[in-house]
């Protein structure tokens, strides 16, 4: 036998109903959960930067903290968010879907695009990710294994879908010998997978204490800005 609540106590009927009712409404409403239009493994790594729209394709950015826009006061200043402002701009049928996750490696993105990219159409993906592994001093003979089962998987969830490579540098403290074999795993890769590639992300930022935040790392909204650019100039045609 079940006890009455005291809000029903000496109520009407009419009060239980707009209870019951307003119940409802929030389980429905609630229903999706976090993962429904995010970018990101989780819901602070996965975040959409444009209006979800039916009619539009999909770009996902994959990456790590240059993808998240760490630092940043809003996530939308990071370049696939001003990529997406350009987009709109010109009046394109482009969505972007950013899923940039601070501190990833490539191994870690190994382990985390099926579960991104394969419960999401993609269209184009935007491979952004290497830039850890660099500054870890991690093989680029791993890095390269790394990023070659991302675009395998990728191939295999999305087979009709475009990649981009986005190619990354490592700093030159780690020597000559590193940063000449670690640089030349993006374009390598990217020939070998018929991807276009852009040659480096951070070219004309990296280094600039005007263009980078206090860490000498991560760019600011200025030096996202040239991000954009750097990736446009690829990807822009691809979406004419």
């Amino acid at each position: 036998m079940r006890r009455k609540a005291p809000y029903f106590q000496g109520s009407n009927m009419k009060k239980q109903t707009l209870f019951v009712s307003w119940i409802l409404i929030c389980l429905f409403s609630c229903a999706d959960g976090p993962g429904k239009g995010s970018e990101r493994a989780d819901p602070e790594t996965e975040k959409g930067t444009g209006k979800a729209v039916a009619s539009r394709k999909r770009i996902l950015f994959f990456g790590d903290s240059l993808t998240a826009g760490y630092g940043l006061e809003d996530p939308a200043q990071a370049f696939p968010g001003r990529i997406q402002q350009t987009i709109d701009s010109l009046g394109l049928p482009w969505e972007v879907v950013a899923s940039g996750l601070s501190g990833e490696t490539s191994a870690g993105g190994a382990g985390r695009i099926e579960w991104v990219a394969g419960r999401q159409p993609v269209d184009i993906m935007v491979l952004e990710l290497g830039a850890n592994d660099g500054l870890r001093g991690i093989s680029p003979a791993e890095t390269r294994k790394n990023l070659q089962s991302i675009i395998d998987q990728m191939r295999g969830l999305h087979p009709e879908a475009s990649l981009v490579m986005v190619g990354m540098q490592a700093p030159p403290n780690m020597g000559k010998a590193f940063t000449d074999s670690f640089r030349v795993v993006f374009p390598d890769l990217a020939t070998k997978n018929r991807m276009k590639l852009v040659p480096f992300l951070l070219e004309g930022v990296a280094g600039d204490p005007v263009l980078n935040q206090a860490d000498g790392i991560h760019p600011t909204a200025q030096g996202h800005r040239l991000l954009a650019e750097n990736v446009w100039r690829v990807l822009g045609p691809m979406l004419q």
